[in-house]
């Protein structure tokens, strides 16, 4: 039996999310409990199969998903159906898999890609990268060694006594490292990814985050590939467990009306990637540290709207504040007049 560890560490940042994400769960339990649970499901399978198809380049909208699941006809290019199709299938398929047979990954790859690839169900027999438009940001290994890696990668999965949202978020960067699959395998990560974390809540099983995953595609790209550059999958870890956090943020119902105040809501209309409090503040025009930090970015921080970019060293000099997801949506909903500073 092989002895095989992925290579990852636990960061402070990465500590501190499955604490808030498990403080989560419980609301999002209540919410299940108080809405029809059939319908709740239903809505985010339909936003999950969009999302993570968009990743790959699917225009389908949500709409139009609902209406293949709903066996309605669609017009929109044939390849791009037949995607959504092999979806919905595998993501309905997913409760009856076990997350540590290879026999059922690879059956879930079939599905998955059914129609769109010559062997779909199998391991690759050539090389293969992972591409972020003309920008190879790996090589994945010789296709020789990918069943081998794939029998050591699924008997740590079977013994690790690692947080299922940690050991979930490592197969997920380890299966993406050795790239298995001609094509799909961002699909069958992702997809894999849920079944693991649904087989210790239920919930998971529709959680949306590849919708969230989707409007971060380059930071998803980015954690990939710092990860693989460091040997140490704690990038991707704490990307993914982001996501998850946010997620569950957008699925729950507000407990009271958001307050933002006018500092708040400029800081965040201005945020653009990753950017210095230097950067931010000569945006904004402000030149007192002391009342940016206590009015603008004290404030977006706490709520969790703004997050630095090196958690663990509040304090580092290359620390970088960015929007969250949950305050792009705070920002959006004051763009469209639903939240008044």
């Amino acid at each position: 039996m092989s002895d095989y560890c992925p290579p990852f560490s636990l960061t402070g940042e990465v500590v501190t999310l499955v604490a808030a994400i498990g403080e989560m769960l419980g609301r999002f339990e209540l919410r299940l409990e108080r809405e029809d649970p059939l319908r709740l499901r239903r809505t985010n399978r339909i936003r999950t199969v969009t999302g993570s198809l968009a990743i790959e380049g699917n225009t389908l909208s949500e709409g139009q998903i609902t209406a293949l699941l709903d066996g309605k006809r669609v017009i929109a290019p044939p390849r791009e159906i037949q995607e959504a199709r092999n979806a919905l299938t595998a993501y309905e398929r997913m409760p009856a898999w076990n997350p540590g047979r290879e026999h059922d990954l690879l059956e879930a790859h079939r599905l998955l890609m059914l129609g769109l690839v010559d062997g779909a169900g199998g391991y690759r027999g050539g090389g293969v990268g992972v591409m972020a438009g003309d920008q190879v940001l790996h090589m994945a290994p010789p296709a020789r060694q990918a069943p081998r890696l794939m029998a050591d990668l699924l008997a740590w999965l079977a013994t690790t006594e690692d947080h299922p949202l940690i050991a979930s978020s490592v197969f997920h960067y380890e299966l993406e490292f050795i790239h298995p699959f001609a094509d799909g395998n961002g699909r069958i990560g992702r997809l894999w990814q849920s079944l693991l974390l649904s087989r210790w809540q239920p919930l998971f099983a529709h959680l949306p985050v590849e919708g969230l995953i989707h409007r971060h595609q380059a930071a998803y790209y980015q954690a990939i590939q710092q990860s693989t550059g460091q040997t140490d999958c704690a990038p991707f870890i704490a990307f993914t467990l982001r996501m998850i956090r946010d997620a569950l943020r957008e699925g729950l119902p507000p407990q009271v009306a958001p307050h933002v105040t006018p500092q708040v809501a400029a800081l965040l209309a201005i945020v653009t990637g990753a950017m210095s409090r230097e950067e931010l503040q000569a945006t904004l025009g402000l030149s007192d540290r002391k009342s940016f930090h206590e009015r603008y970015l004290r404030p977006a921080l706490d709520a969790g709207w703004i997050e630095m970019t090196v958690p663990e060293k509040p304090k580092s000099r290359v620390q970088r504040y960015r929007l969250s997801a949950s305050g792009g949506t705070i920002r959006d909903m004051i763009e469209r007049g639903e939240i008044r500073p």
